[in-house]
């Protein structure tokens, strides 16, 4: 164990510690993972016969503190699937360091599981994006990583993965197609998207010249969450996939009154959530244990 983990609080006996008290108290033995978004903890109401673990209860777990995030994590069938879903998610802004906030990944991966399906709520940079438009993640934009601040930063251990992982794939090709497909099935084409999504640190939400850059640089929407947890979960060999909700349009004009705020974000979700949620069960009813294929 070095000393530089054990600050930070991430250490892989801590993750094992978590992971063994969790499969002790469960019978479930989860094959995906599912983490819900700002205003989209709806989606573990769909798990059957549910058992649910408050964080503050789970050895070595941080605490959600983020208004319209639950703090739990649920267990159960999805579709038939064994899953484990958690009801909100940690963020740089909370004040945990950052590979205190990914550890509930590592924690999945010591469970079993294979598969995570992320969410999160979204500014849409993207003119074309409307209010209420689902969008597939199809790659990201690390904007604190670029000072330095990525969840594998510090000593690697290997018993989770390779000290250089690749990310040009961190987004399944498969599990995007399999949206695609699902998506055009159950008739959400028309807000169904598929772009770049770029994390910032937050809380604060962008300025303008913020936006307009970030823009410029390619990204669709822009958020504070979901990029550090899908780093953690590829360096571990899982395969990931992401949803946007865009829950408001970035503001990009300096004559506009419109201002960004929580509540329109936890609106939206719950406008959109029963589409949300019907996407990513009927996604999970055909999931495979087989990686390669779904």
């Amino acid at each position: 164990m070095s000393y530089v983990s054990e600050l930070r609080g991430e250490t892989y006996e801590q993750c094992r510690a978590a992971a063994d008290w969790l499969l002790s108290n469960t019978q479930v033995r989860p094959t995906v993972g599912i983490v819900c978004g700002s205003g989209l903890g709806g989606l573990a109401e769909m798990i059957k016969d549910p058992q649910v673990f408050k964080y503050s209860d789970i050895p070595h777990f941080p605490r959600s503190t983020v208004h319209g995030h639950a703090g739990r994590l649920v267990f159960g069938t999805l579709k038939g699937k064994p899953c484990v879903c958690m009801q909100g998610r940690f963020h740089l802004y909370e004040g945990y360091p950052i590979q205190k906030i990914t550890l509930p990944m590592r924690v999945f991966k010591l469970m079993g599981v294979e598969t995570m399906i992320l969410t999160n709520a979204a500014g849409g940079l993207n003119q074309d994006y409307k209010v209420g438009d689902i969008m597939i993640i199809k790659d990201h934009i690390n904007m604190p990583g670029f000072a330095g601040v990525n969840p594998l930063s510090g000593p690697n251990d290997e018993r989770f993965g390779v000290r250089f992982p690749c990310m040009s794939d961190a987004y399944d090709r498969e599990m995007r197609q399999l949206a695609l497909d699902v998506a055009s099935e159950l008739g959400y084409s028309d807000f169904l998207r598929e772009g770049v999504y770029c994390v910032l640190g937050g809380p604060s939400f962008e300025t303008i010249a913020e936006c307009r850059m970030l823009h410029s640089l390619g990204a669709d929407a822009v958020g504070m969450s979901t990029v550090h947890e899908v780093i953690v979960a590829r360096h571990a060999g899982m395969r990931c996939f992401a949803l946007s909700l865009i829950s408001n349009k970035s503001v990009m004009d300096y004559d506009s009154q419109k201002k960004a705020n929580h509540e329109e974000v936890l609106e939206t979700g719950r406008l959109r959530a029963k589409h949300l949620e019907k996407l990513v069960s009927c996604m999970v009813a055909r999931l495979e244990r087989d990686n390669n294929s779904y």
